[in-house]
């Protein structure tokens, strides 16, 4: 297995074009957009600060936090299928996890940019789609036990990799380990409330 993990076939070249085009899709702000095109200002400067679905909502407008999570999803998504039509499944895999990289650091917002839960979705069903189900069984289940939605997106984000990895998708499981790690990072206010016993449950009013 290891030895998979290190036989990479992809030429640089086409790992950097994968790069490339995985982040300039994924930098696309469309919490933001979204949110100025229906006249409801910048979001950035309610609640969190993020652009991420979970603050759009934050707005009052369900609709169009909803369509926030499709747009930050299918953004990686796109960008891993298109690279992996054109130059395989590995260079979808650099593409989706730049994707991820782009919505989390986006440059025209200056690096500032969401959590990537939804990202994190949409790279995974552009390379291993069949695992987007595990994602979201784990994601229901903590959901329904604790009430606490980055808890649930936390604990997914740990078991995804290693189901990757234990059903023989190594590259795949390392793309998605390297992403886990960074969201952990990005949601580190997240854990230290969960720790404190002060993180909002789902459906908690306030």
């Amino acid at each position: 297995m290891i030895s998979e993990l290190t036989n990479w076939q992809i030429t640089l070249p086409m790992a950097l074009a994968a790069a490339v085009a995985g982040y300039l899709l994924g930098s696309i702000p469309f919490g933001l957009i979204l949110t100025r095109a229906a006249g409801l200002g910048d979001v950035r400067s309610i609640g969190s600060g993020n652009i991420g679905a979970t603050n759009v909502l934050r707005t009052g407008n369900k609709k169009l936090a909803a369509a926030t999570l499709l747009l930050d999803a299918l953004k990686a998504t796109v960008a891993a299928w298109i690279m992996a039509y054109v130059a395989g499944p590995e260079a979808g895999a650099i593409a989706g996890l730049f994707a991820f990289l782009g919505h989390l650091f986006p440059v025209w917002l200056g690096f500032k940019g969401g959590k990537g839960v939804a990202t994190y979705i949409g790279t995974l069903l552009g390379v291993a789609p069949l695992f987007v189900l595990v994602f979201a069984a784990v994601w229901l289940t903590m959901a329904f036990i604790f009430r606490y939605s980055s808890l649930a997106a936390l604990t997914a984000m740990l078991v995804i990799p290693v189901a990757l990895w234990i059903f023989g998708y190594e590259k795949v499981a390392a793309v998605m380990a390297i992403m886990s790690v960074i969201s952990y990072y990005k949601h580190k206010a997240n854990i230290s409330r969960l720790i404190g016993g002060t993180e909002s449950k789902i459906g908690a009013k306030g």
